[in-house]
């Protein structure tokens, strides 16, 4: 699975930081940290934090209404 951001398509990054993941999904910074909380899907080295965009997508996918 390949993710876009505006016209580019790069391929998929499994951690990323809570400016691009909200970039990406396009959603609010702030909304896209929540999640990543609530999902556990966070990885703190030093002063950076990332995003673990698998257990994030997964997370995600608990959302999904079924028809």
């Amino acid at each position: 699975m390949q993710r876009t951001t505006n016209t580019t398509v790069v391929a998929k990054k499994r951690l990323v930081r809570y400016n691009e993941g909200a970039q990406m999904y396009s959603i609010g910074r702030n909304k896209f940290q929540q999640l990543a909380k609530d999902a556990h899907a966070i990885l703190k080295i030093g002063r950076i934090v990332l995003v673990d965009l698998d257990i994030f997508d997964k997370y995600l996918e608990t959302f999904r209404v079924e028809r």
